[in-house]
């Protein structure tokens, strides 16, 4: 799912200088093209800095993505909402976006390519576990609240969150892997409809 800018403000201490300089060096050279020269190329201060905090550059870019959701977390409101509709919308609208801004792409671009490395290394994959479970418990909570509120049915939170983020995955990866520039409206015409009648509470 996309993410709110995570450096809005001036880095405050070197990791932060780090993670910015791999954040922006993944963005412009892609997974295959970055290396640690190109993230230096980056960082305003001195190479061998980076290399006292990771050995190269998966660990660095595993550490950027635990610096990432720590950025989200702290970015989420945990109180109850009195809008589980409106905030369950906005998420999907957020997620999905139907014309998605330049940078916005090369941010989807970047987390589809580090996504891919997963597959095959156990560090990204449970780094992305937690991201995934993070954004799958705030969806089920939202879900949750609208059954207490009796805005939702009595559907399952958990069953419907994963349903949603499949649907979020799925999507994003087809808007950055292939030519289909309507698939995000056509998605979300399709999410607006499992809203009203999968899970919006009726009248019976």
């Amino acid at each position: 799912m996309g993410m709110p800018d995570p450096f809005e403000s001036a880095p405050e201490n070197t990791r932060t200088e780090i993670m910015q300089a791999a954040y922006d060096a993944l963005r412009e050279h892609g997974y295959s093209g970055l290396t640690m020269d190109r993230i230096d190329e980056q960082f305003p201060k001195s190479k061998s800095l980076i290399y006292q905090h990771y050995d190269g550059k998966d660990d660095l870019l595993v550490g950027l993505l635990a610096f990432l959701l720590e950025r989200f977390e702290a970015s989420v409101p945990e109180e109850a909402t009195d809008d589980p509709e409106g905030q369950l919308r906005e998420m999907l609208n957020h997620a999905i976006p139907t014309a998605p801004e330049p940078e916005r792409t090369e941010f989807e671009r970047a987390m589809t390519e580090l996504r891919a490395q997963a597959a095959h290394d156990d560090a990204y994959r449970e780094q992305f576990t937690r991201t995934d479970q993070f954004f799958h418990d705030r969806m089920a909570m939202v879900v949750r609240q609208g059954i207490a509120s009796g805005v939702f049915r009595e559907v399952d939170p958990d069953r419907a969150a994963s349903f949603l983020m499949s649907v979020i995955h799925g999507t994003v990866n087809r808007q950055i892997t292939t030519t289909d520039d309507d698939i995000g409206q056509t998605v979300q015409e399709e999410l607006d409809a499992y809203i009203e009648h999968r899970l919006l509470a009726g009248d019976e």
